[in-house]
């Protein structure tokens, strides 16, 4: 019975080119790297004596910097190609971020983190588009989640070992070992992968013919972009206001902390694949999908509001991972299949900046009610604003069919 669970499990896994798996592989070891976001409203507020205030605009001007590298990245991509794009941002940002330590100031720190985040996140429109032209098209949804397994498996060990670097060496560490993987990632792929271009005879939007010419007047894209922006408001909560909720609340510590999120990290490894895999079997239409996630979202800070046992944090942490399991697959391959030739990087470039926007809003928003009303009520505007995001997706569904019946 083992053996034939895990045979079944590896087939998901089947049908992907080199190159597709290099981009995973590369992925892993960056976001393993990535120890200075999980900590970083930690690392402002005790290590560096910040007010709540301070952290949250911190937090805006790294929202602001990635807004502003996703679409550089994507507009450099659509004109010089997403190869050049991916090594300059993974190299420099990994030299960014050895110097970032040393810059401990307020202003100093908004100006670093905004700089930073200008480079690093040119790097994701980039790698989006490389998978149309490294994955083969009925592939590329899988293709997708394979590059966010490697995501989540850095990220379940990420947070671990960041923890016990705090502990060990300190906060500085952290910086060290992100710049140090970023580099090491870009050079393994440098040295590994060809630069390709798109193939002309892209299918992307074979199904999808109805899709406006300018990104602007698409109407559908934009309420979806605004889906994208609400569940990630909340999602993003898990790196900003829950790290101080478990100290301030539960008196977890870094490690255990770590712990929670590892957690998150392991069961999207081990789920996440065979979900999509099933889902697509059964042709389950992706805005159904996209719903279920948001409602999982919205329940995952409901559950908070009972806070007098330290147990909710891992009954918030299972429906927060499913909530993005059933998300962010699947509003990757959305995206992807909205944008008209020779605008991927256009479209995929304004999907990542509601990200970045996301961050920014999540990060001051949660923050300041922390401040002013407490955690609570910061947890009750997240459930709510899932449900504003479900009821969306049923309008978009509604939007969508009218669509494809003309």
């Amino acid at each position: 019975m083992i053996k034939k669970a895990s045979q079944k499990y590896i087939d998901n896994f089947r049908g992907f080119r080199r190159e597709v798996w290099i981009l995973a592989m590369i992925t892993f070891i960056n976001r393993a790297g990535t120890m200075v976001l999980p900590f970083l409203s930690k690392y402002l507020k005790e290590d560096l004596g910040f007010s709540y205030s301070q952290v949250g605009w911190v937090m805006v001007c790294f929202g602001l910097g990635s807004m502003l590298g996703s679409w550089l990245g994507g507009k450099l991509t659509d004109k010089i190609g997403f190869y050049r794009i991916m090594v300059f941002s993974l190299f420099t940002s990994g030299l960014a971020f050895f110097v970032l330590q040393f810059i401990t100031s307020f202003w100093g720190l908004c100006i670093g983190m905004f700089l930073i985040m200008v480079i690093a996140d040119m790097f994701r429109p980039a790698m989006f588009v490389s998978l149309t032209a490294y994955a083969k098209p009925e592939n590329r949804t899988r293709a997708l989640t394979l590059v966010r397994l490697a995501v989540n498996l850095g990220f379940a060990a990420g947070p671990a070992l960041g923890g016990l670097i705090i502990m060990g060496i300190g906060y500085k560490g952290l910086f060290w070992a992100d710049g140090a993987t970023c580099i090491l990632s870009i050079l393994i792929f440098a040295l590994l992968v060809k630069e390709k271009k798109k193939p002309k005879d892209d299918t992307t939007n074979t199904a999808n013919q109805t899709v406006p010419d300018s990104v602007f007047k698409d109407k559908i894209f934009w309420i979806f972009l605004f889906v994208c922006f609400a569940t990630s408001m909340i999602f993003f909560q898990i790196f900003t206001t829950l790290p101080l909720y478990h100290h301030e609340q539960f008196g977890l510590t870094e490690f255990q902390t770590g712990l929670i999120m590892t957690l998150n990290g392991l069961l999207i490894f081990f789920l996440e694949m065979p979900i999509v895999t099933i889902f697509e079997r059964k042709l389950v239409p992706r805005l159904q999908i996209i719903l279920w996630g948001s409602l999982m979202m919205s329940l995952s800070f409901f559950t908070l509001l009972f806070d007098s046992w330290a147990g909710i944090l891992l009954v918030s942490i299972v429906f927060i991972t499913f909530g993005e399991m059933f998300i962010f697959p699947f509003s990757n391959s959305f995206a992807m299949s909205r944008a008209p030739k020779g605008h991927e990087g256009r479209y995929m470039a304004l999907f990542t900046m509601s990200f970045s926007l996301a961050h920014i809003s999540s990060s001051k928003t949660g923050m300041e009610m922390i401040s002013h009303f407490g955690y609570q009520a910061n947890w009750l505007f997240m459930g709510c604003l899932g449900i504003v995001a479900v009821v969306c997706c049923i309008w978009l569904q509604k939007l969508l069919q009218r669509e494809q019946n003309l």
